[in-house]
């Protein structure tokens, strides 16, 4: 019976994880997979170690907090692959996670994968020589990312994305709204804050105040703000009555965030994969993200490209407006997403732009990935 380890660090790894799994176990139904996994992984049958929350932290000043936590667990996860030798390892994202845990493995004779190559294409030019120690083969879901690992001589895979698969080329925006029974003629607003407390926290109260300005401007609009958990909720409804936005038409959704943005005219997103999200289902956004001061600060020091939201990076130019740190201010938030819902001939142009990046991603990737992986088992 093959053994796959696999760790996942978050939600999204959670998600491709279990696409991964259920691909595998239709060529190989005897594979069995251990390590960190969340709820959907464990409902394809991988056996979790510790909780996937354990490993969902962002941000330098965040991470260093948890530092001393996460070593220990990747220094367990290593003893216990080391001593159990499973055929192949696989770590989804959550890169500087896995990296270290991967190098240790693949000294030891453990072959392995890395699933979502970690954006050095923005930032830390001189991660390759650590990938080049820790990787025997990278699963890229980007179309220019292949080109980097096979410069440096790392074994690569461009598998696409899994969302493309998964989320329809034409979105159903009249059957969400009827699911969500709101009327064809409001102005619907998607508000996405993130995943994560400290990253609603940082968002909850500039959305809330965006929300209000721009009810002040459009009375006949409506506001859907999913979010999966009750702490992100109480933290949202704390913004809410701080702000007394009473009156202000916001509805807060347990989940149902694809729902949520194919009901929207527009989306207001954190960055991230939320990002990615709002532009397969072909929605004009305006990307937003804040964090604690010495966090920016140290991410500002890194050589980022001129975008951080996934759309504009795959096009290679700014399709949407991005509104960062000090720029991500409710006045600015409400002008800028009311001069592009009122701009028709923008909006048609960022809708075909989405379809485009689309095509591109959608690449059978469940399949693509594990017939790569398949090759490295007995």
């Amino acid at each position: 019976m093959p053994k796959v380890g696999i760790v996942a660090g978050e939600a999204s790894g959670d998600l491709i994880g279990s696409h991964l799994i259920r691909a595998l176990k239709k060529h190989r139904p005897d594979i069995e997979f251990i390590g960190i996994a969340g709820p959907k992984m464990q409902g394809e049958g991988a056996r979790s170690l510790f909780p996937i929350e354990r490993l969902s932290v962002r941000g330098y000043v965040e991470v260093l907090r948890h530092l001393p936590g996460l070593l220990k667990i990747r220094s367990e996860l290593a003893q216990f692959f080391i001593k159990t030798k499973p055929d192949l390892f696989i770590g989804i994202d959550a890169p500087d996670f896995n990296f270290g845990l991967e190098r240790k493995l693949k000294r030891k004779g453990i072959p392995t994968i890395h699933y979502v190559s970690p954006s050095i294409w923005a930032w830390r030019k001189g991660r390759m020589g650590k990938i080049k120690r820790a990787v025997s083969h990278m699963l890229a879901l980007f179309p220019f990312e292949p080109a980097i690992y096979e410069k440096a001589n790392v074994p690569v895979t461009y598998v696409g994305h899994p969302l493309a698969d998964i989320l329809p080329m034409e979105p159903d925006k009249q059957g969400a709204r009827e699911s969500l029974k709101i009327k064809d003629d409001k102005l619907v607003i998607a508000m996405l804050p993130g995943s994560r407390q400290s990253e609603v926290k940082q968002l909850a109260d500039l959305y809330v105040k965006t929300a209000q300005l721009i009810a002040q401007e459009h009375p006949d609009v409506q506001f859907l703000v999913p979010l999966i958990t009750r702490e992100t909720r109480a933290i949202f409804e704390q913004a809410m009555y701080a702000n007394q936005a009473y009156e202000t038409p916001i509805q807060i959704l347990f989940g149902h965030a694809h729902m949520a943005m194919e009901a929207a005219d527009a989306v207001i997103v954190a960055s991230g994969t939320a990002t990615l999200e709002a532009a397969l289902l072909k929605r004009p956004m305006v990307i937003t993200y804040r964090m604690p001061r010495l966090s920016w600060w140290i991410l500002k020091r890194m050589n980022y490209l001129p975008y951080v939201g996934l759309p504009n990076i795959l096009a290679g130019r700014f399709v949407v407006p991005e509104l960062l740190q000090n720029d991500a201010i409710p006045e600015k938030l409400a002008e800028t997403t009311l001069r592009m819902v009122s701009d028709k001939t923008l909006m048609q142009e960022i809708r075909a732009e989405f379809t485009r990046i689309h095509e591109t991603l959608r690449q059978n990737t469940e399949e693509k990935a594990a017939e790569a992986i398949l090759a490295y088992l007995p």
